[in-house]
């Protein structure tokens, strides 16, 4: 069985982002970049399910510009086997991507492909779900616990309220929750093995796939800031600039 992992890399989530002066994006200069940790516990699942003997081979696959490879070599040091990057400066959007891991998908012939359920920066939640539509395939979103058996997987999800568990016919496509695992670290002798292995790039022409942005971003500015808090008498003073002030009530 192979899994196939997609990862994407974004702004590390310690770093504060800042928003270009000119509102036409998030100020990536000199800015650290990482893994997306939803990703993260994707390649986690996929090589849990290598290390119990279900799955013979785990590929990261990842699709954006030549930095990729950084984040790639991260998913090979956590114990991805092998990694494909589909270099492209274009700015790809959920769609683009979704049509890019499908093709990747039609060489590869996975069993099951890993999405994290979101990206931290663009936090769209829609990519793993084109992409089972694109691939015909079910999915399981928001899985929190994956059991594979033979040609079946059980997957428990987080619903509103609580749990369900649905159970697949292979091949599938699930996208991670943060209750799923918790990532290993990469340690030292595995991140200089990550180096030695195997790293495919690809453009999206070769996979026939095209990524021409469909939405365009108008303006992108920061919240508005929290305005200081302040102290009241009792609680009629409180309900008072509840009703007068706030106007909440």
């Amino acid at each position: 069985m192979k899994i196939l992992v997609p990862v994407k890399r974004v702004v590390d989530y310690n770093v504060k982002v800042r928003v270009k002066a000119d509102g036409t994006g998030v100020d990536l200069a000199n800015v650290k970049m990482s893994m997306n940790p939803f990703d993260e516990i994707a390649i986690e699942e996929a090589v849990r399910l290598r290390e119990a003997g279900i799955a013979k081979e785990v590929i990261a696959v990842s699709c954006g510009v030549a930095a990729c490879q950084e984040t790639l070599r991260t998913a090979m040091a956590i114990g991805a086997d092998r990694s494909i990057l589909v270099e492209s400066d274009v700015d790809l959007q959920p769609l683009a991507v979704a049509k890019l891991i499908k093709a990747v998908a039609a060489k590869e012939q996975p069993q099951i492909v890993i999405f994290g359920k979101q990206a931290i920066d663009d936090d769209a939640n829609q990519t793993g779900q084109m992409f089972a539509a694109l691939m015909g395939w079910p999915q399981a979103t928001f899985a929190s616990k994956v059991v594979v058996s033979g040609d079946t997987a059980s997957v428990t999800r987080e619903i509103d309220g609580g749990a369900e568990t649905l159970e697949f016919k292979l091949p599938m496509v699930i996208t991670t929750d943060l209750r799923l695992n918790e990532p290993r670290y990469a340690t030292l002798p595995n991140i200089m093995k990550a180096k030695k292995k195997q790293l495919d790039v690809l453009k999206p022409a070769d996979l026939g796939v095209d990524v021409t942005p469909r939405l365009t971003t108008l303006k992108v500015s920061e919240p508005p800031k929290r305005g200081a808090g302040i102290k009241v008498a009792d609680v009629k003073d409180l309900v008072a600039k509840l009703k007068n002030e706030a106007k909440v009530i």
